[in-house]
């Protein structure tokens, strides 16, 4: 798999990643975003938009520039509602007259664990909602996304976000931040669902994809490999809290001291999330238990 350092494309030009397909890059650089976000043009006559990006006006300057004679931009497709994915698909609609498809608003798809959690006041972290994002047409799981040389096939693949969708396009799928290659997806409750996020990623494994081109870096030549990498990412993380609690049991953040020892201070409120993460699928599957009510305070053991 290609190194993520070898892949740092100009932001704002068009590059062609095949016959009928584009990508652009957003110039919104940071610790979550790697080089940025990732928007893909789809076809050669009537254009979909994948992931229109952030809210940056030389971004919606570069996918117009990217329109040529005798295409029109005709579709507009969010995979989730992340303030670097979504935010600029209103002012693109504004200027196409195209669409706004999506799987829901912020809280659709969102589990009845992680809906709990809100109520009760637990905050999301990471990139951020888009919390005033309405799509013009809501798109549920194997909708299918037709333009004049192309389809697209909606499936859902909730977890990193409750409302993330992938697209497949014949062999190839754009898994937004489901799956990428340059690190593993982030799962921080009550916006994510780590539970959702396995099942998704075992209901990819199942088809046979020739490409993944994601959310934020580059395509991923071997999707199998990925899938399986990510998934056993996942395991091996499980078996350690699980150890961890087999010691003593522990809080999110107790744990997240413990197993995460070489990791910045800085980075341990987003490695507790992880935990937290691990700790709701742990409970949702009986192998352990939270002292009193389930809580990213509470104390867990085996």
């Amino acid at each position: 798999m290609q190194a993520p350092d070898d892949f740092n494309p100009p932001a704002g030009t068009a590059i062609e990643l095949q016959l009928g397909l584009r990508r652009i890059l957003a110039p919104n650089p940071s610790p979550m975003t790697f080089r940025g976000t990732n928007t893909y043009l789809l076809g050669t006559g009537e254009l979909a938009v994948i992931d229109p990006g952030p809210l940056s006006e030389s971004h919606l300057h570069a996918i117009l520039d990217a329109v040529q004679p005798g295409q029109r931009i005709s579709h507009i497709v969010v995979t989730h509602t992340h303030l670097d994915h979504s935010p600029l698909a209103r002012l693109l609609a504004e200027r196409t007259g195209a669409p706004i498809l999506a799987f829901g608003g912020p809280e659709a798809g969102r589990s009845t664990v992680m809906t709990r959690l809100a109520l009760d006041g637990l905050a999301g972290g990471g990139e951020g909602i888009d919390t005033t994002f309405v799509p013009d047409i809501e798109l549920p799981d194997g909708a299918q996304i037709t333009g004049d040389n192309w389809q697209l096939e909606v499936v859902h693949t909730p977890g990193h976000l409750g409302n993330h969708i992938a697209l497949a396009w014949g062999d190839v799928c754009f898994t937004g931040d489901h799956v990428m290659g340059w690190a593993s997806s982030l799962v921080s409750p009550p916006d994510g669902d780590l539970t959702d996020f396995m099942a998704a990623c075992h209901r990819l494994r199942t088809r046979d994809w020739s490409v993944f081109h994601a959310g934020h870096g580059a395509a991923i030549k071997d999707p199998a490999a990925r899938l399986d990498w990510l998934i056993k990412h996942r395991q091996t993380r499980e078996a350690q809290i699980l150890s961890a609690l087999e010691d003593r049991p522990g809080t999110a953040r107790d744990l997240a001291k413990r197993i995460y020892v070489d990791t910045p201070a800085a980075l341990l409120p987003a490695a507790e999330r992880n935990v937290f993460a691990h700790l709701i699928d742990l409970v949702g599957k009986s192998q352990i238990t939270p002292e009193g009510k389930l809580s990213k305070d509470a104390r867990f053991l085996r």
